[in-house]
């Protein structure tokens, strides 16, 4: 899971002024037909309360990032979870399209939150998809 993790350009993800490692906590691979890992979720239950951390399709639009997440809430249910929960980028249009698409909400815009997670993780560009500033963090939920 970490050579994964890595590709993004570090070993941990900036999430709420905290840093996670991705590799340390729970999560599950979706594969296809032959085995072949196609997508990674990892997510931290607190009480009654789950974090999506990551979620990665390899192949965009096959499936496996809706996989995943329907998995992932099928798993929490059966440990108390009712609230399912994550934050994205403003810029990240994709996926702000792909939440929506699936029932979830947004919960909340933390405005300039990249500029603190910007002190823990100075690498974080100035400028993300289609040219636009990060700035803020998206939060979505899904009640389960």
């Amino acid at each position: 899971m970490l050579e994964i993790v890595r590709r993004w350009g570090a070993d941990f993800v900036v999430s709420r002024g905290r840093k996670i490692y991705p590799a340390e906590i729970e999560g599950f691979y979706a594969v296809d037909a032959t085995d072949r890992r196609i997508g990674l979720v990892t997510y931290e239950i607190s009480g009654d309360q789950c974090e999506i951390v990551t979620l990665d399709a390899f192949d965009r639009f096959a499936g496996a990032g809706t996989a995943l997440l329907e998995a992932v809430c099928e798993h929490v249910a059966e440990h108390g979870v009712r609230r399912m929960w994550l934050i994205t980028t403003n810029d990240n249009m994709d996926a702000i399209r792909f939440y929506q698409r699936r029932g979830w909400t947004i919960a909340a815009v933390h405005v300039k939150a990249i500029e603190r997670s910007r002190k823990i993780y100075p690498l974080i560009p100035p400028i993300g998809n289609y040219g636009i500033e990060i700035r803020d963090g998206v939060e979505f939920q899904k009640m389960v």
